[in-house]
């Protein structure tokens, strides 16, 4: 006698494969749970610079923020130049040069970097000619000579350190900017912090410097001193 068995084995059969894609399905769906939390864990949009500050513990919120717009505005005579000048913090935040209330220098713009970070600004209407930073830890001191050269007269130059801007520095550097109104460059000294407006044929010595010594036992930053700023206004350039 002939027994038949009829859809048994292909319900069966249905039964795995529907088994087989909600094992799937639900492999898939974990994978992307996965995949989400890691990219909002490592790609989530916060700077470098306030990874590191939150990592260390060792720079402020303000420090970490210190790249935002120039938020500090200068009310000028109109035959004057407006300016904020922030040194960096330590290695991790660059410096900021602003001219006039608009950011000249800086992170988002692209053009700080390790050294001696300057701003060159034509003395007569207040635009800015030109920047460029000088790594003097790993660079050469000759193109910020050749061009500090270069700068005409009547300009007003605004300089700010970001990490260490003396190890290469030799006399006729430091004289070059001597000349331009600095007080203190003959005294700056490995990772201290230091910011600086003068200009190019200019007489007698600059009011607006800071200079702040990196010392181990002082330091803010373990090797690096704390951040130092000037502001103010200056006069235009009249021949």
């Amino acid at each position: 006698m002939f027994t038949f068995r009829v859809g048994k084995k292909t319900i069966g059969n249905q039964c795995n494969v529907i088994r087989w894609f909600l094992q799937a399905l639900l492999f898939f769906i974990l994978l992307l749970f996965i995949v989400v939390i890691f990219l909002k864990l490592y790609n989530d949009p916060i700077t470098d610079i306030t990874k590191n500050a939150l990592l260390t513990g060792r720079i402020s919120r303000m420090d970490a923020n210190a790249e935002g717009p120039c938020s500090r505005k200068n009310v000028c005579p109109a035959n004057h130049i407006g300016f904020f000048v922030q040194s960096g913090a330590a290695n991790v935040v660059p410096p900021k040069i602003c001219v006039n209330n608009n950011l000249a220098l800086g992170t988002v713009m692209n053009n700080a970097g390790s050294g001696i970070n300057i701003v060159v600004v034509n003395g007569k209407s207040g635009e800015v000619v030109k920047t460029d930073h000088f790594n003097m830890y790993s660079g050469s001191v000759e193109p910020l000579i050749e061009f500090l050269k270069g700068v005409e007269t009547g300009s007003v130059i605004l300089m700010a350190v970001y990490d260490e801007g003396s190890t290469k520095l030799n006399e006729e550097a430091r004289t070059l900017i001597s000349d331009l109104g600095s007080s203190t460059i003959h005294s700056l000294g490995y990772r201290d912090n230091w910011v600086f407006v003068g200009g190019k044929g200019t007489t007698g010595k600059s009011n607006f410097e800071k200079h702040m010594k990196s010392d181990d036992s002082k330091n803010k930053y373990e090797n690096w001193p704390e951040m130092v700023e000037v502001e103010g206004c200056v006069p235009k350039y009249v021949e």
